[in-house]
Protein backbone atom coordinates (compact mmCIF):
# COMPACT_ATOMS: atom_id res chain seq x y z
CA UNK A 1 0.00 0.00 0.00
CA UNK A 2 1.60 3.12 -0.73
CA UNK A 3 2.17 6.08 1.46
CA UNK A 4 -0.04 9.02 1.36
CA UNK A 5 0.54 11.93 -0.72
CA UNK A 6 2.94 14.43 1.27
CA UNK A 7 1.05 17.52 -0.17
CA UNK A 8 -2.56 15.69 0.37
CA UNK A 9 -1.32 15.44 4.12
CA UNK A 10 -0.07 19.01 4.16
CA UNK A 11 -4.15 20.17 2.45
CA UNK A 12 -6.04 17.88 5.51
CA UNK A 13 -4.08 18.46 8.19
CA UNK A 14 -4.32 22.46 7.35
CA UNK A 15 -8.21 22.23 7.15
CA UNK A 16 -8.48 20.07 10.42
CA UNK A 17 -6.08 22.95 12.21
CA UNK A 18 -9.16 25.47 11.31
CA UNK A 19 -12.12 22.89 11.95
CA UNK A 20 -12.35 22.19 8.50
CA UNK A 21 -13.18 18.39 7.05
CA UNK A 22 -12.35 18.21 3.43
CA UNK A 23 -14.20 15.76 1.71
CA UNK A 24 -12.27 13.34 -0.80
CA UNK A 25 -13.35 14.89 -3.91
CA UNK A 26 -11.95 18.11 -2.57
CA UNK A 27 -8.58 17.33 -1.56
CA UNK A 28 -7.90 15.99 -4.52
CA UNK A 29 -9.29 19.25 -6.42
CA UNK A 30 -7.17 21.12 -4.42
CA UNK A 31 -3.75 18.33 -4.86
CA UNK A 32 -4.47 19.26 -8.51
CA UNK A 33 -4.78 22.69 -8.43
CA UNK A 34 -1.57 23.19 -6.10
CA UNK A 35 0.50 20.35 -7.59
CA UNK A 36 3.01 22.63 -9.11
CA UNK A 37 3.53 25.33 -6.56
CA UNK A 38 6.08 25.29 -4.10
CA UNK A 39 5.76 25.00 -0.09
CA UNK A 40 5.00 28.50 0.79
CA UNK A 41 2.71 29.26 -2.42
CA UNK A 42 0.91 26.21 -1.00
CA UNK A 43 0.77 27.73 2.17
CA UNK A 44 -0.34 31.14 1.30
CA UNK A 45 -2.91 29.51 -1.01
CA UNK A 46 -4.54 27.03 1.36
CA UNK A 47 -4.55 30.45 3.84
CA UNK A 48 -6.90 32.71 1.74
CA UNK A 49 -8.66 29.55 0.46
CA UNK A 50 -9.70 29.12 4.65
CA UNK A 51 -10.07 32.52 5.28
CA UNK A 52 -12.79 32.82 2.09
CA UNK A 53 -14.53 29.67 3.37
CA UNK A 54 -14.88 31.00 7.31
CA UNK A 55 -16.45 33.90 5.89
CA UNK A 56 -19.03 31.49 3.78
CA UNK A 57 -22.13 30.70 5.79
CA UNK A 58 -21.49 26.98 5.51
CA UNK A 59 -23.84 24.48 6.62
CA UNK A 60 -21.76 22.39 8.52
CA UNK A 61 -17.73 22.17 9.18
CA UNK A 62 -17.48 19.42 6.41
CA UNK A 63 -16.29 20.99 2.82
CA UNK A 64 -17.27 19.91 -0.56
CA UNK A 65 -15.86 20.40 -4.00
CA UNK A 66 -18.50 23.05 -4.98
CA UNK A 67 -17.62 25.11 -1.99
CA UNK A 68 -13.84 24.89 -2.58
CA UNK A 69 -14.77 25.97 -6.13
CA UNK A 70 -16.34 28.83 -5.02
CA UNK A 71 -13.65 29.71 -3.01
CA UNK A 72 -10.63 29.22 -5.27
CA UNK A 73 -13.06 31.35 -7.71
CA UNK A 74 -13.05 34.25 -5.11
CA UNK A 75 -10.05 34.03 -4.44
CA UNK A 76 -8.87 34.38 -8.27
CA UNK A 77 -11.17 37.26 -8.50
CA UNK A 78 -8.78 39.28 -6.13
CA UNK A 79 -5.83 38.60 -8.22
CA UNK A 80 -7.88 39.46 -11.85
CA UNK A 81 -7.62 42.54 -13.67
CA UNK A 82 -10.43 45.11 -13.72
CA UNK A 83 -13.54 44.38 -15.07
CA UNK A 84 -16.48 45.96 -15.71
CA UNK A 85 -18.66 43.36 -14.05
CA UNK A 86 -17.11 43.37 -11.01
CA UNK A 87 -17.70 46.80 -10.67
CA UNK A 88 -21.12 47.43 -11.25
CA UNK A 89 -24.02 45.28 -11.55
CA UNK A 90 -27.99 45.94 -11.68
CA UNK A 91 -29.75 42.69 -10.27
CA UNK A 92 -32.98 41.82 -10.92
CA UNK A 93 -34.57 41.31 -7.78
CA UNK A 94 -37.24 38.61 -8.83
CA UNK A 95 -34.33 36.43 -9.11
CA UNK A 96 -32.40 37.60 -5.71
CA UNK A 97 -31.70 35.22 -3.11
CA UNK A 98 -33.86 34.14 -0.73
CA UNK A 99 -32.83 33.40 2.80
CA UNK A 100 -34.74 32.01 5.73
CA UNK A 101 -33.83 32.48 9.66
CA UNK A 102 -33.57 28.50 11.50
CA UNK A 103 -34.35 28.76 15.02
CA UNK A 104 -32.84 25.60 15.89
CA UNK A 105 -29.44 26.25 14.18
CA UNK A 106 -29.61 30.15 14.16
CA UNK A 107 -28.52 30.47 10.89
CA UNK A 108 -29.61 32.32 7.95
CA UNK A 109 -29.96 29.45 5.36
CA UNK A 110 -30.75 29.28 1.68
CA UNK A 111 -34.32 28.71 0.67
CA UNK A 112 -34.30 27.44 -2.57
CA UNK A 113 -37.99 26.33 -2.95
CA UNK A 114 -39.85 27.28 -6.00
CA UNK A 115 -41.43 30.65 -5.81
CA UNK A 116 -44.42 31.68 -7.97
CA UNK A 117 -46.69 35.07 -8.84
CA UNK A 118 -49.73 33.31 -7.92
CA UNK A 119 -48.48 32.58 -4.01
CA UNK A 120 -50.80 30.06 -2.08
CA UNK A 121 -51.36 30.74 1.53
CA UNK A 122 -48.80 29.32 2.83
CA UNK A 123 -46.55 31.82 1.02
CA UNK A 124 -48.41 34.30 3.21
CA UNK A 125 -48.11 32.50 5.98
CA UNK A 126 -44.43 32.49 5.52
CA UNK A 127 -44.12 35.91 4.39
CA UNK A 128 -45.08 37.42 7.78
CA UNK A 129 -43.13 34.33 9.66
CA UNK A 130 -39.86 35.09 7.86
CA UNK A 131 -39.97 39.23 9.07
CA UNK A 132 -41.34 38.05 12.42
CA UNK A 133 -37.90 35.32 13.15
CA UNK A 134 -35.71 37.53 11.30
CA UNK A 135 -36.66 40.56 13.61
CA UNK A 136 -36.72 38.94 16.49
CA UNK A 137 -33.44 37.64 16.09
CA UNK A 138 -31.56 40.74 15.57
CA UNK A 139 -33.45 42.22 18.73
CA UNK A 140 -32.57 39.65 21.05
CA UNK A 141 -28.83 39.98 19.85
CA UNK A 142 -29.15 43.76 20.94
CA UNK A 143 -27.44 45.01 24.30
CA UNK A 144 -30.86 45.88 26.05
CA UNK A 145 -31.99 42.51 25.55
CA UNK A 146 -28.88 40.23 26.11
CA UNK A 147 -28.67 38.81 29.25
CA UNK A 148 -26.33 39.56 31.49
CA UNK A 149 -23.20 38.12 32.21
CA UNK A 150 -23.04 36.25 35.75
CA UNK A 151 -20.43 39.19 37.87
CA UNK A 152 -19.81 41.08 35.47
CA UNK A 153 -20.34 44.93 35.83
CA UNK A 154 -23.17 45.83 33.42
CA UNK A 155 -23.72 50.12 32.86
CA UNK A 156 -26.95 49.73 31.44
CA UNK A 157 -30.40 48.39 31.99
CA UNK A 158 -30.85 45.10 30.67
CA UNK A 159 -34.67 44.00 29.05
CA UNK A 160 -36.39 41.04 28.76
CA UNK A 161 -38.46 39.81 25.83
CA UNK A 162 -41.41 37.90 26.82
CA UNK A 163 -43.89 36.80 24.01
CA UNK A 164 -47.71 37.23 23.66
CA UNK A 165 -48.00 33.62 25.13
CA UNK A 166 -46.47 34.32 27.87
CA UNK A 167 -47.72 37.14 29.23
CA UNK A 168 -51.43 35.52 28.54
CA UNK A 169 -50.34 33.10 31.21
CA UNK A 170 -49.67 35.12 34.11
CA UNK A 171 -52.64 34.85 35.36
CA UNK A 172 -53.44 37.60 38.29
CA UNK A 173 -50.11 39.64 37.61
CA UNK A 174 -49.71 42.91 36.68
CA UNK A 175 -46.08 43.60 36.19
CA UNK A 176 -44.46 45.64 33.21
CA UNK A 177 -43.07 43.62 30.33
CA UNK A 178 -42.48 44.14 27.17
CA UNK A 179 -43.58 42.03 24.17
CA UNK A 180 -42.26 41.92 20.29
CA UNK A 181 -45.18 41.49 18.29
CA UNK A 182 -47.28 43.05 14.62
CA UNK A 183 -50.07 45.27 15.14
CA UNK A 184 -52.66 43.77 13.66
CA UNK A 185 -56.74 44.75 13.31
CA UNK A 186 -58.44 41.30 13.98
CA UNK A 187 -61.99 43.05 14.92
CA UNK A 188 -62.75 46.55 13.11
CA UNK A 189 -61.44 48.87 15.30
CA UNK A 190 -60.03 47.03 18.27
CA UNK A 191 -55.67 46.52 17.62
CA UNK A 192 -54.11 43.54 18.81
CA UNK A 193 -50.42 42.46 19.50
CA UNK A 194 -49.85 38.93 17.47
CA UNK A 195 -46.53 36.69 17.49
CA UNK A 196 -45.98 33.52 16.45
CA UNK A 197 -47.38 32.10 19.95
CA UNK A 198 -50.52 33.82 20.20
CA UNK A 199 -52.28 37.39 19.86
CA UNK A 200 -54.18 39.50 22.45
CA UNK A 201 -56.28 42.74 22.22
CA UNK A 202 -54.11 46.10 23.27
CA UNK A 203 -55.15 49.59 24.72
CA UNK A 204 -52.82 51.82 23.24
CA UNK A 205 -55.35 55.08 24.20
CA UNK A 206 -52.25 56.32 26.44
CA UNK A 207 -49.02 55.04 25.05
CA UNK A 208 -46.68 57.00 24.54
CA UNK A 209 -44.96 56.61 21.11
CA UNK A 210 -41.35 56.89 19.93
CA UNK A 211 -39.73 57.64 17.21
CA UNK A 212 -41.13 56.38 13.92
CA UNK A 213 -43.83 56.27 11.74
CA UNK A 214 -46.59 53.20 13.27
CA UNK A 215 -48.68 51.29 10.93
CA UNK A 216 -50.43 48.01 10.75
CA UNK A 217 -48.12 45.13 10.01
CA UNK A 218 -45.66 47.21 11.67
CA UNK A 219 -43.46 45.13 14.38
CA UNK A 220 -43.19 46.85 17.23
CA UNK A 221 -41.39 46.79 21.09
CA UNK A 222 -44.67 47.61 23.58
CA UNK A 223 -44.17 47.97 27.00
CA UNK A 224 -47.20 47.83 29.35
CA UNK A 225 -48.86 44.99 31.47
CA UNK A 226 -51.82 42.70 30.91
CA UNK A 227 -55.22 43.54 32.35
CA UNK A 228 -57.03 40.00 33.53
CA UNK A 229 -60.46 41.89 34.57
CA UNK A 230 -60.77 43.42 30.43
CA UNK A 231 -58.79 41.16 29.07
CA UNK A 232 -56.62 43.59 27.47
CA UNK A 233 -52.67 44.51 26.88
CA UNK A 234 -52.73 48.32 28.11
CA UNK A 235 -49.76 49.50 26.62
CA UNK A 236 -47.70 52.72 28.28
CA UNK A 237 -44.84 52.76 25.48
CA UNK A 238 -44.57 51.77 22.08
CA UNK A 239 -40.95 52.15 19.98
CA UNK A 240 -39.67 50.35 16.95
CA UNK A 241 -37.12 47.21 17.23
CA UNK A 242 -33.18 48.46 17.46
CA UNK A 243 -31.97 48.17 13.67
CA UNK A 244 -28.53 46.41 13.31
CA UNK A 245 -25.83 47.60 11.30
CA UNK A 246 -24.86 44.96 8.61
CA UNK A 247 -21.11 44.84 10.04
CA UNK A 248 -22.92 43.64 13.23
CA UNK A 249 -24.98 40.70 11.07
CA UNK A 250 -21.97 39.42 9.13
CA UNK A 251 -20.22 39.12 12.69
CA UNK A 252 -22.83 36.41 13.13
CA UNK A 253 -23.88 35.26 9.79
CA UNK A 254 -20.80 35.64 7.93
CA UNK A 255 -19.97 37.41 4.58
CA UNK A 256 -22.33 34.73 2.63
CA UNK A 257 -24.17 37.13 -0.65
CA UNK A 258 -27.29 37.70 0.87
CA UNK A 259 -27.81 40.47 -1.72
CA UNK A 260 -27.66 39.03 -4.88
CA UNK A 261 -24.92 39.17 -8.01
CA UNK A 262 -22.64 37.09 -8.93
CA UNK A 263 -19.74 37.74 -5.93
CA UNK A 264 -19.49 34.50 -3.61
CA UNK A 265 -19.38 36.39 -0.59
CA UNK A 266 -20.81 40.14 0.37
CA UNK A 267 -18.73 42.83 -1.73
CA UNK A 268 -17.80 44.89 1.05
CA UNK A 269 -15.73 41.83 2.15
CA UNK A 270 -13.74 41.97 -1.19
CA UNK A 271 -10.50 44.29 -0.76
CA UNK A 272 -9.85 44.50 -4.71
CA UNK A 273 -13.22 46.14 -4.97
CA UNK A 274 -12.84 48.31 -2.31
CA UNK A 275 -9.25 49.12 -3.70
CA UNK A 276 -10.86 50.06 -7.09
CA UNK A 277 -13.72 51.89 -5.39
CA UNK A 278 -10.91 54.67 -3.71
CA UNK A 279 -9.61 54.32 -7.36
CA UNK A 280 -12.41 55.84 -8.94
CA UNK A 281 -12.91 58.56 -6.63
CA UNK A 282 -14.49 61.20 -10.03
CA UNK A 283 -17.85 58.73 -9.98
CA UNK A 284 -20.93 59.90 -9.56
CA UNK A 285 -24.11 58.87 -9.82
CA UNK A 286 -26.67 61.68 -10.98
CA UNK A 287 -30.30 60.56 -9.80
CA UNK A 288 -33.37 62.02 -10.69
CA UNK A 289 -37.24 61.43 -9.90
CA UNK A 290 -40.46 61.63 -11.49
CA UNK A 291 -38.94 62.60 -15.42
CA UNK A 292 -41.94 63.27 -16.99
CA UNK A 293 -40.78 62.67 -20.45
CA UNK A 294 -43.89 64.47 -22.15
CA UNK A 295 -43.48 67.78 -20.51
CA UNK A 296 -41.50 69.69 -23.03
CA UNK A 297 -39.98 71.99 -19.80
CA UNK A 298 -38.18 68.48 -18.10
CA UNK A 299 -36.57 67.08 -21.92
CA UNK A 300 -35.49 70.95 -22.07
CA UNK A 301 -33.91 70.57 -18.60
CA UNK A 302 -32.57 67.29 -19.85
CA UNK A 303 -30.80 68.51 -22.37
CA UNK A 304 -29.59 71.55 -20.30
CA UNK A 305 -28.08 68.64 -17.95
CA UNK A 306 -26.54 66.12 -20.58
CA UNK A 307 -24.78 69.14 -22.43
CA UNK A 308 -23.29 69.80 -18.98
CA UNK A 309 -22.09 66.49 -18.20
CA UNK A 310 -21.05 65.07 -21.38
CA UNK A 311 -17.44 66.71 -21.47
CA UNK A 312 -17.06 64.54 -18.06
CA UNK A 313 -19.38 61.95 -18.07
CA UNK A 314 -20.79 60.37 -14.67
CA UNK A 315 -20.80 56.71 -14.48
CA UNK A 316 -24.07 56.08 -14.12
CA UNK A 317 -27.84 58.18 -14.66
CA UNK A 318 -30.60 56.67 -12.30
CA UNK A 319 -33.93 57.66 -14.00
CA UNK A 320 -36.92 57.28 -11.67
CA UNK A 321 -40.91 57.35 -12.76
CA UNK A 322 -43.52 57.82 -13.41
CA UNK A 323 -42.23 58.87 -16.79
CA UNK A 324 -45.50 60.60 -17.61
CA UNK A 325 -46.99 63.41 -15.86
CA UNK A 326 -50.65 62.07 -15.81
CA UNK A 327 -52.74 58.80 -14.90
CA UNK A 328 -52.33 55.79 -17.01
CA UNK A 329 -55.20 55.78 -19.41
CA UNK A 330 -55.49 54.56 -23.27
CA UNK A 331 -53.53 57.28 -24.90
CA UNK A 332 -50.52 57.03 -22.18
CA UNK A 333 -48.76 53.86 -23.78
CA UNK A 334 -48.35 55.64 -27.12
CA UNK A 335 -47.25 58.96 -25.71
CA UNK A 336 -44.58 57.25 -23.03
CA UNK A 337 -43.06 55.58 -25.98
CA UNK A 338 -42.76 58.77 -27.92
CA UNK A 339 -41.39 60.27 -24.63
CA UNK A 340 -38.80 57.57 -24.70
CA UNK A 341 -38.25 58.12 -28.44
CA UNK A 342 -37.72 61.52 -27.76
CA UNK A 343 -34.90 60.99 -25.21
CA UNK A 344 -33.38 58.80 -27.34
CA UNK A 345 -33.25 61.53 -30.73
CA UNK A 346 -31.85 64.07 -27.71
CA UNK A 347 -29.23 61.72 -26.38
CA UNK A 348 -27.91 60.94 -29.80
CA UNK A 349 -26.41 64.54 -29.68
CA UNK A 350 -24.02 63.23 -26.95
CA UNK A 351 -22.25 60.38 -28.13
CA UNK A 352 -19.68 60.35 -24.94
CA UNK A 353 -22.96 59.74 -22.43
CA UNK A 354 -24.35 56.91 -24.91
CA UNK A 355 -21.28 54.84 -25.15
CA UNK A 356 -20.11 55.65 -21.48
CA UNK A 357 -22.46 56.06 -19.27
CA UNK A 358 -25.28 53.75 -17.45
CA UNK A 359 -28.66 54.64 -17.86
CA UNK A 360 -31.10 52.85 -15.00
CA UNK A 361 -34.87 53.80 -15.71
CA UNK A 362 -36.67 52.38 -12.56
CA UNK A 363 -40.64 52.46 -13.00
CA UNK A 364 -42.98 54.64 -10.91
CA UNK A 365 -46.75 54.06 -9.62
CA UNK A 366 -48.41 55.20 -12.72
CA UNK A 367 -46.31 53.79 -15.59
CA UNK A 368 -47.52 51.04 -17.18
CA UNK A 369 -47.15 47.53 -15.44
CA UNK A 370 -49.10 44.55 -14.39
CA UNK A 371 -50.50 46.76 -11.41
CA UNK A 372 -49.77 48.39 -8.26
CA UNK A 373 -48.43 44.67 -6.40
CA UNK A 374 -44.59 45.10 -5.58
CA UNK A 375 -41.98 44.62 -6.80
CA UNK A 376 -42.80 45.96 -9.97
CA UNK A 377 -41.00 44.63 -13.70
CA UNK A 378 -39.78 46.85 -16.02
CA UNK A 379 -40.73 48.93 -18.15
CA UNK A 380 -42.28 46.95 -20.90
CA UNK A 381 -39.79 46.05 -23.84
CA UNK A 382 -41.82 47.82 -26.36
CA UNK A 383 -41.71 50.79 -24.84
CA UNK A 384 -38.37 51.48 -24.09
CA UNK A 385 -37.30 50.29 -27.55
CA UNK A 386 -35.58 53.54 -28.73
CA UNK A 387 -33.79 54.26 -25.83
CA UNK A 388 -32.86 50.51 -25.36
CA UNK A 389 -31.28 50.91 -28.87
CA UNK A 390 -29.67 54.29 -28.59
CA UNK A 391 -27.72 53.38 -25.26
CA UNK A 392 -24.53 50.76 -24.54
CA UNK A 393 -25.16 50.55 -20.96
CA UNK A 394 -29.68 50.83 -21.02
CA UNK A 395 -30.64 48.92 -17.76
CA UNK A 396 -34.82 48.59 -17.70
CA UNK A 397 -34.90 47.57 -13.30
CA UNK A 398 -38.01 46.09 -11.70
CA UNK A 399 -38.72 48.27 -8.99
CA UNK A 400 -37.01 47.93 -6.14
CA UNK A 401 -33.80 47.33 -7.85
CA UNK A 402 -30.72 46.18 -6.51
CA UNK A 403 -27.56 48.25 -7.36
CA UNK A 404 -24.50 46.41 -6.42
CA UNK A 405 -21.09 49.20 -7.42
CA UNK A 406 -17.84 48.10 -6.04
CA UNK A 407 -17.75 47.12 -2.44
CA UNK A 408 -21.49 48.89 -2.39
CA UNK A 409 -25.21 47.35 -1.86
CA UNK A 410 -27.58 49.97 -3.67
CA UNK A 411 -31.11 49.56 -3.10
CA UNK A 412 -33.52 51.60 -5.28
CA UNK A 413 -37.20 52.15 -4.73
CA UNK A 414 -39.73 54.59 -6.48
CA UNK A 415 -43.15 55.08 -3.90
CA UNK A 416 -44.83 57.19 -2.32
CA UNK A 417 -43.82 56.07 0.93
CA UNK A 418 -44.32 59.05 3.57
CA UNK A 419 -47.70 59.86 2.50
CA UNK A 420 -49.07 56.77 2.50
CA UNK A 421 -47.65 55.42 5.91
CA UNK A 422 -49.37 58.59 7.32
CA UNK A 423 -52.14 58.06 5.78
CA UNK A 424 -52.55 55.03 7.79
CA UNK A 425 -50.55 55.28 10.65
CA UNK A 426 -51.70 54.83 14.40
CA UNK A 427 -50.80 57.94 15.59
CA UNK A 428 -49.34 61.01 13.56
CA UNK A 429 -45.33 61.36 14.12
CA UNK A 430 -44.24 63.51 17.00
CA UNK A 431 -43.27 67.16 16.37
CA UNK A 432 -39.79 68.07 17.11
CA UNK A 433 -38.69 65.50 14.06
CA UNK A 434 -38.86 65.85 10.28
CA UNK A 435 -40.90 63.32 8.90
CA UNK A 436 -38.52 61.90 6.95
CA UNK A 437 -36.29 61.00 10.25
CA UNK A 438 -39.23 58.85 11.26
CA UNK A 439 -39.30 57.17 7.94
CA UNK A 440 -35.26 56.39 7.90
CA UNK A 441 -36.24 55.08 11.26
CA UNK A 442 -39.18 52.43 10.25
CA UNK A 443 -37.56 51.18 7.28
CA UNK A 444 -34.28 50.44 8.89
CA UNK A 445 -36.08 49.04 11.78
CA UNK A 446 -38.35 47.23 10.00
CA UNK A 447 -35.23 45.61 7.47
CA UNK A 448 -38.17 45.93 4.93
CA UNK A 449 -39.23 48.15 2.45
CA UNK A 450 -43.30 47.97 2.74
CA UNK A 451 -44.29 47.87 6.58
CA UNK A 452 -47.67 48.69 5.34
CA UNK A 453 -51.09 46.47 5.72
CA UNK A 454 -50.96 43.88 2.55
CA UNK A 455 -54.13 46.05 0.95
CA UNK A 456 -51.93 49.20 1.76
CA UNK A 457 -49.32 47.93 -0.25
CA UNK A 458 -49.71 44.63 -1.52
CA UNK A 459 -46.60 42.19 -2.41
CA UNK A 460 -46.09 39.39 -4.02
CA UNK A 461 -46.31 36.57 -1.15
CA UNK A 462 -43.52 34.72 -2.98
CA UNK A 463 -41.28 37.83 -3.40
CA UNK A 464 -41.57 39.72 -0.13
CA UNK A 465 -37.75 38.97 0.30
CA UNK A 466 -36.67 41.06 -2.61
CA UNK A 467 -38.44 44.19 -0.31
CA UNK A 468 -35.97 43.52 2.53
CA UNK A 469 -33.08 45.62 3.83
CA UNK A 470 -31.11 43.05 6.02
CA UNK A 471 -28.30 43.11 5.73
CA UNK A 472 -28.88 46.82 6.12
CA UNK A 473 -27.37 48.25 2.49
CA UNK A 474 -24.75 51.11 2.44
CA UNK A 475 -27.64 53.29 0.27
CA UNK A 476 -30.95 53.19 0.01
CA UNK A 477 -32.74 55.43 -1.94
CA UNK A 478 -36.54 56.17 -1.91
CA UNK A 479 -37.53 58.37 -4.41
CA UNK A 480 -40.69 60.16 -2.94
CA UNK A 481 -43.16 62.68 -3.96
CA UNK A 482 -42.08 64.21 -0.73
CA UNK A 483 -39.28 67.21 -0.51
CA UNK A 484 -35.97 65.77 -1.10
CA UNK A 485 -33.83 64.74 1.93
CA UNK A 486 -30.65 62.48 3.72
CA UNK A 487 -30.48 60.92 6.31
CA UNK A 488 -27.37 58.90 7.68
CA UNK A 489 -28.50 56.29 10.28
CA UNK A 490 -26.91 52.92 11.30
CA UNK A 491 -23.54 53.21 8.99
CA UNK A 492 -26.59 53.59 6.06
CA UNK A 493 -27.06 56.86 3.73
CA UNK A 494 -30.87 56.65 3.04
CA UNK A 495 -32.13 59.64 1.00
CA UNK A 496 -34.58 61.14 -1.43
CA UNK A 497 -33.91 63.13 -4.92
CA UNK A 498 -37.03 64.46 -4.85
CA UNK A 499 -39.27 65.57 -7.78
CA UNK A 500 -37.57 66.80 -10.63
CA UNK A 501 -40.15 68.85 -11.94
CA UNK A 502 -41.92 70.23 -8.57
CA UNK A 503 -38.87 71.02 -7.60
CA UNK A 504 -37.20 73.50 -9.51
CA UNK A 505 -35.81 70.64 -11.28
CA UNK A 506 -33.26 70.01 -8.68
CA UNK A 507 -31.75 66.35 -8.35
CA UNK A 508 -29.21 64.23 -6.16
CA UNK A 509 -25.46 63.30 -7.28
CA UNK A 510 -24.50 60.83 -5.48
CA UNK A 511 -20.07 60.18 -4.89
CA UNK A 512 -19.43 56.88 -3.79
CA UNK A 513 -16.20 57.11 -3.14
CA UNK A 514 -16.67 59.59 -0.58
CA UNK A 515 -20.60 58.24 0.17
CA UNK A 516 -21.35 61.81 -0.14
CA UNK A 517 -24.34 63.59 -1.50
CA UNK A 518 -24.98 66.40 -3.84
CA UNK A 519 -27.91 68.48 -4.36
CA UNK A 520 -27.89 70.00 -7.79
CA UNK A 521 -30.30 72.50 -9.57
CA UNK A 522 -30.77 73.16 -13.11
CA UNK A 523 -31.35 77.03 -13.17
CA UNK A 524 -34.34 78.63 -14.92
Amino acid sequence: MSAPDPLRRKIVKTFKLHGLTLRSEGSTYLQSLLRESDSSEVNEALTRIIDVLSKLNLPSPVVDKTSLESAVSECNEDVQPETSDKIFSVIDVFSAPRFKYNCERKKLLLDSSPRSLLGSAADKTRLIRDRYWLTLQRTLRHDLFTPPVPGAVSGSTKFTLQTVEQVLGQHGESKHTIVLAMVVQLEEGKYSLEDASAHMLCDLTDAKFHLGIFTEFTFVLCEGAYDDVRSVFKVTGVGLPPPEPARITRNYFGNTNFFGGNAATCVSSISLLKDLERERSDAMFVILSDVWLDQASVLGKLKTMFAGYSKVPPFAFIFFGNFSSGQSHQDSTVKLKAGFKALADMLASYPSLCSDSHFLFIPGPQDPGPGPVLPRPPLPASIVEPISKQLAHAHMCSNPARVQYCSQEIVLFRENLINKMCRHCLRFPLRGEELHVHLAKTLLSQGHLASLPLHAMPVYWGHDHALRLYPIPDVVVVADKYDAFSVLSTDCLLFNPGSFPKSNFSFKVYLPAQRKIENCEIAT
